[in-house]
């Protein structure tokens, strides 16, 4: 039962992921700063820090229990998920939703999952759950390389007719943002795992098992506001940008701002909830699990806002082939959760 409800709470999660970067296209009449400072800063600072004092009792006592190295460790992490995050929002921006978040959510999935495993017990990755693990992924990447080629063949499709000249233009430095956000990004979970011994500190204070990851992913998430939030104020400095957040939009924008602030740090949140009820190792799983809904759900954004219209059938087949694909993965990693003690 708690294995089946961690995973839905996963699926949960990953639908946020896959949708919470919407707004950047969404918001023509805003700079991507405007839309991801504006974002970041309701996601990052104003949602977790009342969450986390709310929900963890005694929290600073939480922090002092641990203390600084684990406390600094996964602040760090934080830092470098923020870095992802700046080039997360330029990716998306270059390449498009379903493109985008194929090849973003692909990579992390690799630096995410087996990559703190293989760190933190690497004689796992040996075992059967780990092997079926390993080949949950390998399944996983083979789905996002046929999204990803998919995708390169809806640029193919737009630029024969006489749609995608703009969007050709920037596919080379997208695909670049891509590589260095998706090795950057799997740090959220790198976060979660390294700072569990904030977890069980809360714990011991009183805060439920639902809860007590909130005191980790509040110094995740304000290591991760440090970077985003700076970098963003800089370039509406930089770029005379910062009235456009005044003049450039209307309501409708600004709700598009409080619609990514809320569905990023939930989906986190969900997706920790999830993995604790998966077992001792389901952080190592429900990750790479919520990547693959979070890529259904980006792929299917991109379809309802038109992303993908005037491509050819070929085209569109081959999208579904890659999304079965994504499908089969899932259920795969359901069956290493639970060789892993799920």
């Amino acid at each position: 039962m708690n294995l089946a409800l961690g995973m839905i709470m996963v699926v949960a999660g990953g639908a946020m992921e896959g949708l919470f970067s919407l707004p950047v296209t969404r918001t023509p009449h805003w700079q991507w700063e405007n839309i991801w400072g504006l974002g970041s800063l309701v996601a990052l600072v104003l949602v977790p820090w009342p969450v986390a004092l709310l929900t963890v009792p005694h929290l600073t006592q939480v922090y002092a229990d641990v203390g600084p190295g684990v406390l600094c460790v996964t602040f760090l992490f934080g830092l470098g998920w923020g870095l992802g995050g700046i080039f997360w929002g330029k990716a998306i921006a270059a390449v498009g939703m379903a493109l985008g978040v194929s090849l973003l959510m692909g990579l992390i999935n690799v630096f995410g999952s087996p990559v703190p495993l293989a760190i933190k017990e690497p004689g796992k990755l040996l075992e059967p759950g780990g092997l079926v693990l390993m080949t949950a992924v390998g399944v996983m990447i083979a789905g996002v390389a046929v999204c990803a080629w998919a995708g390169n063949l809806r640029q193919r499709d737009l630029g024969q007719t006489g749609h995608g000249g703009a969007i050709r233009s920037t596919l080379a430095m997208g695909l670049v943002f891509c590589i260095v956000s998706g090795v950057l990004s799997a740090m959220v979970n790198f976060g979660l795992i390294f700072g569990e011994p904030i977890a069980e500190a809360a714990a011991r204070r009183g805060a439920s098992t639902v809860a007590k990851n909130n005191a980790i992913w509040a110094l995740v998430f304000t290591g991760n506001y440090l970077v985003n939030g700076v970098y963003a104020l800089a370039v509406m400095v930089r770029r005379r940008t910062f009235g456009l957040i005044a003049s450039g939009g209307d309501i409708r924008y600004w709700a598009w701002a409080v619609f990514m602030g809320i569905t990023w740090p939930l989906g986190i949140v969900l997706f920790g909830i999830g993995a604790g009820m998966m077992g001792p190792y389901g952080a190592f799983v429900a990750f790479p699990m919520m990547l693959v809904i979070a890529i259904l759900f980006g792929n299917l954004a991109g379809i309802l806002t038109g992303e993908w219209k005037g491509t050819l059938a070929r085209t569109r087949r081959t999208m579904g082939v890659g999304v079965l694909v994504l499908f089969l993965a899932f259920a795969v990693f359901g069956v290493a959760s639970r060789l892993l003690g799920g």
